[in-house]
C-alpha cells in the first residue's frame, strides 16, 4: 500500500510540542491557535461524518472528519478557493487581464514582521493608490479601474518577502462614466512610473504612522523609535528604485480564474512541496526565482525547528484581510460599476441563476460531496459525530490487489 503523503500536520504532530516548549513565551496566541488547527484538521478532535454508498449492491462505507477552516492550514484552502472563484467568475469582464507586483524592500520587510498590521495594510493602500491614480491621469490610461490585491509574506523558501499580487482589467471606465477606456496591446501602466509613486506614498504613510505611535520596535530596532533614527533609517530607501513588476498578460478570462485559483488561498507552502521529514530536518521543493529554466527548480534541507518557525512566520493578524478590492471592485458599488463596465463593453447582462431541481430540498438526504469511490454513486450521510468521539460505523475495509 502507497505511502500516505507527507503534510505540514504531520510535522507539527511529531515536532510541535518540542518546538513549543523549546520557544515557550516566544509564540504568539495566534500561532499557536494555527499549530492547533492544523494538528487537529480532518481528526476526530473534529468531529466528522459517516457516508455510505446509496447503491445497495455497492454499500461503500467512509468516515469523512472535519476541516479545520483555518485560512493557514494547507489542506483547507481547496475549497475556500473553489466558493471564492465561483463568486468571481460571474464578475469577470471580456478584456484582457493584468498582473503587477508590488514588493517591499528588505529593510521595510524586516520591521514589518514586528509591525504586521500596520505595515501589511499600508502596503495594500500605498499599491492600490498608486495604481489608481496613474490609472487616472490622462497622460497614462484615464480611466477609473478595478482591482483585486492578493497579500503574499513569503518567498519560495519561507523567508519573510511580504509584496501584492494585483489583477487588473486592461482598462476602465472614463471619468464621465460615458465609455470603456482601453489600455494599449500589452501594455498597462509604466512600472518605472508606479515604482517611483508607491515608494513616496508608503514612505508618506510609513512615517504618518511612526508619528502617530503606531509603530513598535524591538531588538535591533528598538533605536528606530526615535524619529531622528527612523528618518536616517528611511533616507536611503528614497534613494534606490522599489521593485514594481508588471507580468506577461493572461490569455483570457479561463487563465485569469487559473491563477487566482493558484495564489488568493495561497498559504507558506503546500503538502505537495514537501519531500520528506526526519528529527534531522524537513526538505522540500522551492525555486530559485535568479535562475531561468530547469535548473531554478530544487531541495532544501531546514533543521526541523526552522521550518516551523518559517511557517509560522506567516500567520497573519486575526481580521486582516489578505484580499481585497479597489477602484470599480471596492464592495461599496461593486455591483453596479461591474454591471455598468458590461453595459459599454456590449456584454449580455448577468442572469439571475436558474433553480437547480436537483438542489436538495428540505427532508432530502445529506449528501457527501462526493461520489463513490468505487461505483460512482451517491454518497449519503448515515451518521455525524460531535468533536471528539468516535462514530459507530466503521469503514468499509481498504481492498488490496495480491495478485
Amino acid at each position: 500500500m502507497a505511502r500516505p503523503a507527507l503534510e505540514v500536520a504531520d510535522i507539527f504532530r511529531d515536532y510541535g510540542a518540542a518546538w513549543r516548549e523549546a520557544n515557550r513565551g516566544h509564540v504568539s496566541l495566534g500561532q499557536l491557535k494555527v499549530m492547533s488547527a492544523i494538528e487537529r484538521c480532518r481528526t476526530a478532535a473534529l468531529g466528522g461524518h459517516v457516508a455510505r454508498c446509496e447503491n445497495e449492491a455497492c454499500g461503500h462505507t467512509l468516515i469523512a472528519y472535519n476541516s479545520c477552516r483555518n485560512r493557514h492550514c494547507p489542506k483547507c484552502q481547496g475549497a475556500a478557493a473553489r466558493e471564492w472563484l465561483a463568486e468571481r467568475e460571474a464578475e469577470l469582464l471580456a478584456v484582457g487581464y493584468f498582473h503587477l507586483v508590488f514588493t517591499l524592500p528588505g529593510s521595510i520587510a524586516d520591521i514589518a514582521y514586528q509591525n504586521k498590521r500596520v505595515i501589511y495594510d499600508l502596503l495594500f493602500k500605498a499599491s492600490a493608490e498608486t495604481t489608481i491614480t496613474i490609472a487616472a491621469d490622462q497622460k497614462h490610461l484615464g480611466a477609473r479601474i478595478g482591482i483585486t490585491a492578493v497579500l503574499h509574506t513569503w518567498g519560495s523558501a519561507m523567508t519573510h518577502h511580504p509584496h501584492v499580487h494585483m489583477i487588473v482589467p486592461g482598462g476602465g471606465i472614463s471619468a464621465d462614466g460615458s465609455r470603456w477606456v482601453p489600455c494599449r496591446p500589452n501594455f498597462f501602466l509604466s512600472v518605472r512610473v508606479l515604482s517611483r509613486l508607491f515608494r513616496r506614498l508608503f514612505l508618506e504613510m510609513l512615517v504618518a504612522a511612526h508619528v502617530a505611535d503606531q509603530l513598535k520596535f524591538h531588538g535591533d530596532h528598538a533605536v528606530l523609535a526615535d524619529k531622528a533614527a527612523f528618518a536616517a533609517f528611511l533616507a536611503p530607501l528614497k534613494q534606490v528604485e522599489w521593485v514594481v513588476y508588471a507580468k506577461q498578460p493572461f490569455g483570457g478570462p479561463e487563465a485569469v480564474l487559473a491563477y487566482l485559483s493558484r495564489y488568493t488561498h495561497r498559504v507558506a507552502i503546500s503538502n505537495r512541496r514537501l519531500v520528506s521529514v526526519d528529527p534531522a530536518g524537513v526538505t522540500f521543493k522551492w525555486k530559485d526565482y535568479r535562475i531561468d529554466g530547469p535548473a531554478r527548480y530544487k531541495t532544501m534541507t531546514l533543521p526541523t525547528p526552522e521550518f516551523i518557525r518559517r511557517f509560522l512566520m506567516h500567520v497573519l493578524p486575526k481580521g486582516l484581510h489578505r484580499i481585497r478590492h479597489y477602484g470599480l471592485f471596492a464592495n461599496g458599488n461593486r455591483a453596479a460599476n461591474i454591471a455598468r463596465a458590461r453595459e459599454l463593453l456590449f456584454m449580455p447582462p448577468r442572469l439571475t441563476e436558474p433553480h437547480d431541481p436537483k438542489a436538495a430540498e428540505p427532508g432530502d438526504p445529506q449528501l457527501h460531496p462526493h461520489p463513490c469511490p468505487c461505483c460512482g454513486g451517491r454518497m449519503i450521510v448515515i451518521e455525524t459525530f460531535a468533536r471528539g468521539c468516535q462514530p459507530t460505523h466503521q469503514p468499509t475495509p481498504i481492498r488490496i490487489d495480491t495478485s
